[in-house]
């Protein structure tokens, strides 16, 4: 028995209905899961926000955990020096650059998503800051970060130190957002294993360019292609 044309018709109206129900329902769902900690949120994502952004010079609010509209401009600043999408939103673009690990993905990502970010962001702070240098003058670079981190003087988490107010030109200037290549990804793993060619360093200098007479008084540890790192 043959459906009749109306009937078929019929039932191809009905499937695509369903069909953009469907789509539409699975875009909600997947825009509330990127569309993390934004403006009226709450928790403890929010916190780790203002702490980092407090740290790092963006945010002059109080650390209550509320993502009031001082939070939201203190994020759009944050996305602006950073080239980001200025929404105000701490998606997981923004949530990454601040080297948070989102609590919608903690069950699968743990240290191992953690350590990726690390390694991905190190990366691109090297190969912004020395991708013309010789390869041990990279992992130098990527060791003054992770001294940087060890000091008390610094922030204590590699995104800290990377993302802190006027520590590194390639921030402001947007390389940071340049994808790394393999030798800066290398680089980046191998002074996260422990080698460290600056031999401590918690700065380094062009002196060729370098405008800032203070760098100078700085005690040389080594110099490495057109670095000189010091303490």
């Amino acid at each position: 028995m043959f459906l009749k044309r109306k009937h078929i018709k019929k039932a191809i109206a009905i499937l695509l209905a369903i069909t953009s129900v469907v789509t539409i329902a699975i875009y909600f769902q997947n825009y509330a899961v990127k569309a993390l900690s934004k403006y009226g949120s709450r928790g403890n994502e929010v916190t780790q926000i203002q702490t980092k952004l407090k740290r790092w010079g963006y945010y002059k609010g109080n650390i209550d955990g509320i993502y009031g509209s001082q939070t939201l401009e203190a994020v759009k600043y944050f996305q602006r020096k950073n080239g980001l999408t200025a929404d105000g939103i701490a998606g997981p673009a923004t949530l990454n650059a601040m080297g948070i690990t989102s609590s919608s993905n903690s069950s699968t990502g743990g240290s191992n998503s953690t350590n990726t970010n690390n390694v991905n962001l190190l990366a691109r702070l090297v190969y912004g800051e020395a991708r013309g240098e010789p390869y041990t003058g990279q992992v130098a670079v990527a060791a003054v970060v992770l001294n940087r981190v060890k000091s008390s003087s610094f922030p204590n988490t590699i995104s800290g130190v990377i993302y802190q107010s006027g520590a590194f030109d390639v921030v402001s200037d947007g390389q940071i957002n340049l994808s790394p290549n393999s030798t800066a990804k290398k680089a980046a793993q191998d002074a996260i294993n422990g080698w460290d060619p600056s031999y401590g360093a918690i700065y380094y200098f062009n002196p060729s360019t370098t405008t800032n007479k203070w760098i100078w008084s700085r005690p040389m540890t080594v110099t490495i292609g057109n670095h000189r790192f010091c303490k």
